[in-house]
């Protein structure tokens, strides 16, 4: 059975990054979630005070990060470090969240990640999820998803997440937060976010997580035969 390369893209908070770890699991794959690394960069940015709209800053700044997933061996569970510390908890924050979509229409900083993770899908047997990861990163991925739902869902699963987190949030405040990613998101210039013209849609407003895995496992055993 040939390993291939599973690229999930979509809107925030339609759970792709949880379906993308179960598939992983699943196949016994890498799972790389590159929302993270952005947000990665981003905290990296607000700790360093690197101004947005300075190239030169962005540059140097960009020259000091260096970004690892960790994976638990006894549970699975991955986590992100950035320089050297563990930030997984950290770059899922409301200062993150209310930052990573300015960082990440920025087009050296895209480039760098972009990079990064073509390295880390080298070999294949990688399930791989973001925003640009079936149009920009693996245009020839075998298998590409675009997963959506809606407004009002996607704030609801923001909410459960951060409180499960134990961090509080606003209802509203996410709503809006989501809602203003999606239009930064779909509109910046550099690797804006579209569906990829050969992704399988998934709309997961009525679904249910399993039901989520088992629709994106059934393509790629297709795809893997």
């Amino acid at each position: 059975m040939k390993k291939i390369i599973i690229a999930i893209d979509g809107l925030s908070g339609c759970g792709k990054s949880t379906t993308a770890k179960s598939v992983a699991q699943a196949l016994k794959y890498a799972y790389i979630d590159s929302g993270a690394m952005y947000r990665a960069v981003t905290l990296h940015f607000l700790n360093q005070h690197t101004n947005l709209r300075n190239i030169e800053q962005i540059r140097q700044s960009l020259e000091r990060v260096n970004i690892d997933f960790h994976v638990n061996e006894a549970d699975g569970t991955q986590r992100i470090f950035l320089n050297g510390q563990d930030v997984e908890d950290e770059i899922r924050g409301m200062e993150v969240t209310e930052s990573v979509s300015e960082v990440s229409k920025i087009k050296e900083v895209r480039q760098a990640l972009v990079a990064k993770q073509r390295r880390l899908g080298a070999d294949k047997g990688v399930v791989m999820d973001g925003r640009d990861i079936g149009t920009v990163v693996f245009p020839h991925a075998e298998l590409k998803v675009f997963m959506s739902a809606k407004l009002e869902v996607r704030a609801e699963r923001r909410l459960n997440e951060l409180k499960e987190r134990g961090q509080s949030a606003d209802l509203a405040q996410i709503r809006d937060n989501l809602a203003k990613r999606d239009h930064m998101d779909s509109t910046r210039a550099e690797s804006p976010l579209v569906k990829a013209i050969d992704a399988v849609e998934i709309d997961t407003s009525d679904l249910r997580f399993e039901e989520q895995v088992t629709k994106i496992l059934e393509l790629a055993g297709q795809k893997m035969n």
